[in-house]
């Protein structure tokens, strides 16, 4: 969908926060009997980082939010509506947003959960930009995830790629400013549904010695078929949020593609040729923190001092679902 008009939704603040333990190659090529340098080659990957027994994804959800918080210069009083991203919540209900929302001390408002996988990030900015065109004028917009208790100890495809962390943006409404988002495009394909999945643990298959015993409960990936899809689709997203918006390519100062696999994202640069400078890279020391990855990849790129007052930047993801997104934000 293009934005027109006089309302904008910009980025106040930014936020991001990751566990303290850094988990190197090293350790993964003992756990799964892959050489190190072959993980690197295979993923981009060279260490990430995963929580402590006692945290959750509320909690790095949290403590991003109270930097993107402090980064916009306002108080957690001032938030009208919280949009948490998690594919690991902490419990199925309540929502960790409403967990964020305790922590923070907010006031009474709306706040809740969305599930879209790796996109659920844009996703939940789609969704706030859009309830503040109707009313309020901050929206926080978290993800939190702690995917290192999904992976199979049986499972190398999987147990390479993920990382834990969290990632949060404020959006304010400013009407009439030259800044803010220009697009969004959201899609998903259920007929792909099983090609990223954690089978066991919801309603139709409840928890159980039989699931436990068969590693249900971990995330189980279809990995051959799903890199194919993901270069299509992030190819996609990328064409989407640029003929919707009439801006060619050359006119993208920075991207910020979903840290999925830094091969996936080599393929996608080299075929619609992007500069590889202007590529975000977070995957080398984080790896693949699902849904928290872009947010955390843009707090980053806003704390170095790497995008200036005009630029454009393009967001990209794909995920389980199958889902695909994209978004576009000048400074």
């Amino acid at each position: 969908m293009g934005l027109k008009g006089d309302f904008r939704a910009i980025l106040r603040g930014t936020g991001s926060d990751l566990p303290e333990e850094a988990i190197s190659n090293k350790v993964i090529s003992e756990r799964y009997s892959i050489p190190e340098e072959e993980i690197f080659k295979k993923t981009g990957i060279r260490e990430r980082r995963w929580a402590r027994a006692s945290e959750a994804s509320s909690d790095f959800a949290t403590r991003a939010a109270m930097r993107a918080l402090e980064s916009a210069g306002i108080g957690a009083d001032a938030i009208d509506l919280i949009i948490l991203s998690s594919t690991t919540p902490d419990l199925i209900f309540p929502s960790s947003a409403c967990l964020v929302s305790r922590n923070l001390k907010t006031r009474s408002i709306p706040a809740f959960d969305v599930q879209a996988s790796c996109s659920g990030f844009i996703f939940a900015l789609a969704i706030a930009e859009n309830h503040l065109r109707q009313s309020g004028r901050h929206a926080l917009v978290v993800s939190g995830e702690v995917k290192s208790r999904t992976l199979s100890p049986d499972d190398p495809g999987t147990g390479i790629l993920f990382g834990d962390g969290g990632g949060a943006v404020v959006l304010e409404r400013a009407d009439g400013s030259d800044r803010g988002f220009l697009s969004f495009h959201l899609h998903s394909d259920g007929l792909h549904h099983d090609l990223i999945s954690m089978p066991a643990g919801g309603s139709r298959r409840p928890l159980s010695q039989e699931t436990l015993g068969s590693g249900l409960h971990y995330i189980h990936m279809k990995g051959t078929r799903v890199y194919r899809l993901a270069v299509e689709y992030f190819g996609q997203a990328v064409r989407e949020a640029l003929e919707g918006s009439g801006i060619p390519l050359s006119r993208i100062d920075r991207f910020i593609f979903h840290q999925a696999n830094f091969r996936l994202i080599e393929r996608v640069i080299a075929e619609y040729g992007i500069p590889v400078k202007k590529v975000e890279n977070s995957l080398e020391m984080y790896g693949n923190t699902s849904s928290a990855s872009i947010p955390i990849t843009l707090d980053r790129l806003v704390r170095s001092g790497g995008v200036r007052d005009g630029d454009l930047v393009l967001f990209a993801s794909f995920g389980g679902g199958i889902t695909w997104a994209s978004a576009l934000y000048q400074f």
